[in-house]
């Protein structure tokens, strides 16, 4: 199999590295593989609080402001990734320059036209999966804000009609949604730039993706933003 997409076997091995790191660390965000709140789950609560705050509040302004917030940073998401998109396919264009410069680094590795061919589709696959993930997420936001204008105001008896519930639970079910296929894109985002450690060398790939990762377990496990949202001040000079 190596050898009919022109990769070595350290090259497949790192490819399966870093293909297992990604989707572990999903996992693990996801609350699926460790029991420690990740920052994900965390904000999932909150967001579930303020689609209840929502449904009592009989002016909405502040909802929907936030609601094209976060719909204006997933459209730029979506676009960033179509513009990365482009990149990668001038980068085949230029394949005889890019080549002569990762072999004058002091860690390159000798690289054939095709497998550096092979490694920029790969990319190309990542950036198009989180163009699809943003995109995905755009059009949920969009949902989730039609859903938000369905949620009646929860006073007198509306606050004790099984449709409002249900209401508060659709919307808030969307926004959860939208908010997991674009952290989804955000990780490939990420994880492309680890990515490109493989046009480098195999080792330098593992390398560059373990880093990743201890960046990405930081935020999600361990960071400043994590204590703000669990309500744990951190203690003095930390962040």
């Amino acid at each position: 199999m190596g050898d009919s997409i022109h990769l070595s076997a350290a090259d497949l091995a790192a490819l399966a590295f870093f293909l297992a790191v990604w989707v572990l660390h999903t996992l693990a965000s996801d609350g699926k593989l460790v029991s420690r709140v990740s920052l994900t789950t965390a904000m999932n609560a909150q967001r579930e609080a303020w689609m209840r705050n929502m449904a009592e509040r009989e002016v909405r302004i502040v909802d929907t402001a936030i609601m094209n917030g976060l719909q204006q940073g997933t459209a730029f998401f979506a676009s960033s990734s179509l513009i990365a998109l482009g990149g990668c396919f001038a980068l085949l264009g230029a394949s005889d320059r890019v080549l002569q410069v990762l072999a004058e680094l002091p860690f390159g590795a000798a690289s054939s036209h095709e497998a550096f061919q092979t490694k920029v589709f790969g990319l190309v696959l990542i950036l198009a999966f989180a163009f699809f993930k943003f995109g995905w997420a755009y059009r949920l936001f969009n949902y989730c804000s039609i859903l938000i204008g369905a949620v009646p105001i929860l006073h007198g008896e509306a606050s004790r009609n099984p449709l409002s519930e249900t209401a508060v639970w659709r919307a808030t079910r969307m926004n959860v949604l939208a908010g997991k296929h674009f952290n989804s894109g955000l990780r490939a985002v990420f994880f492309s730039i680890g990515y490109l450690g493989w046009f480098v060398d195999p080792v330098v790939f593992v390398i560059s993706t373990l880093v990743l990762l201890a960046v990405l377990v930081r935020r999600q496990f361990f960071s400043a933003a994590r204590q703000a949202v669990l309500g744990q001040p951190s203690g003095p000079g930390k962040g």
